[in-house]
């Protein structure tokens, strides 16, 4: 029976699909950043989510979409978390110090590396990595450096260009991080020298 376009469990159609959702990119993060891409089947993240195949293909075409959506929501939580590191602080340089090093915190987790660092590039090509990354941690980035120009502590300048220019500095101190004996060691340095760059902005 349907009461206004709901089930008897008090559900819409939609409100299950979206569980349904949420429950296949929940499990494909795991199995992604655990695994890797290309040892990860798609069976295996229907399986984990506790849905059919049928319904993962429903949802997502296939295995690339669901590794987009897996990559999306590692980016969205990144940069929730970048947002409340920088609002903590109160001067606008020592906002953007934060969130850079809350950035390179974040390689340190295995899946996130696996996910956004290592795999991201070749199953979705850097063009639309970039496209993907520019709605999220590049905006984050470059509202952090507008705020700093607006406030007299950075110089004025190619606002869009500089936000590249220091969000691909981090990207591959990420890289450095996701590809080393012991991440967390290299950690300290690794973030020494991005508050060494971001000085380097200062007016």
């Amino acid at each position: 029976m349907y009461v206004k376009g709901r089930t008897m469990a008090g559900r819409t159609q939609a409100e299950r699909s979206d569980e349904t959702t949420g429950r296949l990119v929940r499990a494909a993060r795991r199995l992604f950043g655990a695994r890797g891409y290309a040892p990860t089947s798609i069976d295996a993240v229907a399986a984990a989510a506790g849905v059919t195949k049928g319904a993962a293909y429903h949802h997502f075409g296939g295995k690339v979409a669901l590794f987009r959506a897996a990559f999306v929501r590692e980016l969205e939580e990144v940069s929730a978390a970048l947002e409340r590191a920088a609002g903590e602080e109160r001067e606008p340089m020592e906002a953007l110090r934060r969130g850079c090093r809350t950035f390179l915190e974040h390689c340190l987790d295995p899946g996130f590396r696996q996910i956004v660092l290592l795999d991201a590039p070749s199953v979705l090509s850097w063009e639309t990595v970039r496209a993907i990354e520019h709605d999220h941690l590049l905006r984050v980035l470059y509202d952090g450096l507008r705020v700093a120009v607006a406030g007299g502590q950075a110089a004025d300048g190619d606002l869009p260009v500089r936000a590249r220019l220091v969000f691909g500095a981090l990207c591959e101190g990420g890289m450095l991080l996701a590809r080393s004996q012991d991440p967390a060691a290299d950690l300290p340095r690794l973030a020494a020298e991005a508050d060494r760059f971001l000085e380097a902005l200062r007016r």
